[in-house]
């Protein structure tokens, strides 16, 4: 599509330009972890924004028809790892495999939870609330630790992850 030339539709009717339109959007990459009974299990989404400082509340978005929408949406804690340029293969392997965590190198937290070692940020989160938005669902977590250090971030665009390009 020519740069200069935006294209307008229906997006209840082009669910591909829809899809197109949002990728035009930088997102960073998390991966968010719970236990369940068949243990740890580990979801990549780039749905994950800050809802507010006081109380601490984060959110992230799985969608409904995912296979592993089951572990999450019933999940009362999980933790939320924004991942660094050089965590690439991580995310790989848990977008292949739900129990690829096992494989990966973490320790668990205060309460359990299996934790990224190396994520440039860690949010510990308790249920706050879930809100049902059409095929995805809106989940509040209330941030009971987090860890944070510097880095690189992984980041997803148009299809694509990659990595940020510094000025200067």
């Amino acid at each position: 599509m020519d740069a200069g030339t935006p294209a307008t539709f229906d997006p209840g009717i082009d669910s591909n330009s829809f899809r197109g339109a949002l990728g035009s959007f930088v997102t960073g990459v998390t991966v968010v972890t719970t236990n369940s009974p068949e243990g740890p299990v580990a979801i990549v989404a780039n749905s994950f924004s800050s809802v507010s400082l006081d109380p601490p509340l984060v959110l992230w978005s799985p969608a409904k028809s995912s296979k592993r929408f089951a572990h999450f949406a019933g999940a009362r804690r999980f933790a939320i790892h924004v991942l660094g340029a050089d965590q690439r293969d991580i995310c790989a392997a848990i977008v292949k495999s739900k129990t690829a965590i096992n494989d990966v190198p973490t320790h668990k937290s205060h309460c359990g939870m299996p934790i990224i070692e190396g994520a440039l940020a860690t949010f510990e989160c308790n249920l706050e609330a879930t809100h049902d938005a059409g095929d995805h669902v809106i989940i509040v977590g209330r941030v009971t630790k987090a860890h944070h250090q510097g880095g690189d971030p992984l980041v997803f665009h148009a299809g694509q992850y990659g990595i940020l390009a510094k000025e200067g």
